[in-house]
């Protein structure tokens, strides 16, 4: 049976394929809202985000566990940061990196921020930049 990307499933990816692939389903599925706005419309709620960086974070399983449920939570983070960088590097075409680790992070964040609130990004911009990445995750050794 295939795998359900809708924000009720309480299935959680645990590769960085698997979270950019349900990123860009959840994105095409709610659309994306920015500012004020950020949880306007139906199927939205204030734990399912509709921006780029927000569906990764639903994807990784943010507000989506099921009680009773065992998830690895370990396995899940850390696919869903490798997830970041490499969306990241896809949207800048160059790896972007600094000397500390948790700077990296954040640099990775920022830049998906910032592609993501330029004015006119649609939901079809992001999940065609979400499939993009997945395919580059998917060729990567971790």
């Amino acid at each position: 049976m295939p795998t359900r990307h809708t924000p009720e499933s309480i299935v959680i990816a645990d590769t960085p394929a698997a979270i950019l692939e349900w990123a860009a389903r959840h994105i095409e599925h709610v659309d994306i809202h920015q500012g004020p706005h950020l949880f306007a419309g139906p199927g939205r709620t204030a734990t399912l985000p509709c921006w780029p960086r927000g569906a990764l974070e639903v994807a990784a399983g943010h507000g989506r566990g099921a009680a009773g449920r065992r998830y690895d939570w370990d396995r899940i983070d850390r696919a869903r940061d490798q997830a970041i960088g490499i969306l990241a590097e896809t949207l800048t075409g160059h790896p972007v990196d600094t000397d500390e680790p948790t700077a990296t992070k954040a640099q990775h964040r920022e830049v998906i921020d910032r592609w993501s609130a330029e004015p006119g990004r649609t939901a079809a911009d992001a999940a065609r930049a979400f499939r993009t990445a997945a395919a580059r995750a998917e060729q990567a050794l971790f």
